[in-house]
């Protein structure tokens, strides 16, 4: 499997909000730690809903949390 060119804020957001462990933010969107760190490494995008739920757990836009990286000469 090919690495996602979604990259995302989480371990930086889990930081500013109390040093948040991966296994509380799981227990919070209810999945597993081992589905958070993935998410965090890049090796799994998550869902539209779930990343609306991380969103929402640290109280920013989606795009806050998550940013997707064009190609060059890609089409926006």
């Amino acid at each position: 499997m090919k690495p996602t060119r979604v990259t995302n804020s989480i371990r930086a957001l889990r930081f500013a909000h109390g040093e948040m462990t991966q296994a509380q933010l799981a227990d919070l969107i209810g999945v597993t730690r081992q589905t958070v760190i993935a998410i965090e490494k890049g090796r799994y995008s998550p869902s539209l809903e779930m990343a609306f739920q991380i969103a929402r757990v640290f109280k920013v836009p989606l795009d806050a949390v998550f940013q997707y990286t064009q190609t060059d000469g890609e089409t926006p």
